[in-house]
């Protein structure tokens, strides 16, 4: 029995840490408290310690699956559509990597030992281009908290998973953000 949970560490630790999340979660109503209003009164802050706390809320809200849009939407509505695009690129490369790290601290490349061939020939090919497939992956996807925990124990190493964060994330945010700054500006002309 001790030497099943030890085969199985990874894995127990990682619904630990979903568990954890959400009942953290519910106990403290967070997602109830970061709604789009919320976000916009705290970029309307005092502007360096809100500027650390939203990245902050944007990697917990991540880690809890909470759309990035929404704090990309509050971004662009309280700061404008460059600065807004570019608070949450940063939030959302710092999020994502976070995610990466601590996910692969308690799941390591768990994936890797899988013996199925459909799962084996997706991760050789994610090994094969591990740069340009997490590009892939985040243009479509964006942060995805999904995402975020396959590739994590996918045996895809940091260096080319950040690579592909910073490059594959712009495109999308870009066109969020222009997305979003269309919506604002035609909500407020009715």
């Amino acid at each position: 029995m001790r030497a099943a949970l030890w085969r199985y560490r990874r894995p127990i630790a990682l619904l630990l840490l979903v568990l954890a999340l959400v009942l953290l979660e519910h106990a403290t109503g967070l997602r109830s408290h970061l709604n789009l209003q919320y976000l916009q009164d705290l970029l309307h802050g005092n502007p360096l310690s809100s500027l650390a706390l939203f990245v902050a809320l944007f990697a917990v809200g991540n880690m809890l699956h909470l759309p990035g849009s929404l704090f990309l939407a509050a971004a662009v509505y309280a700061l404008g559509r460059l600065d807004g695009g570019v608070l949450t690129y940063i939030a959302a490369c710092i999020s994502c990597v976070c995610t990466f790290v601590l996910i692969r601290l308690l799941g390591g490349d768990m994936t890797v030992h899988l013996n199925r061939p459909l799962a084996l020939r997706l991760l050789g090919q994610l090994q094969a281009h591990p740069v340009r497939n997490v590009l892939l992956l985040r243009t479509l996807f964006q942060t995805l908290p999904t995402l975020n925990y396959a590739l994590a124990v996918s045996g895809v190493r940091l260096r080319d998973y950040v690579l592909g964060t910073l490059l594959g994330l712009p495109l999308p945010i870009a066109l969020y953000c222009l997305f979003f700054d269309l919506l604002f500006t035609a909500a407020h002309k009715l």
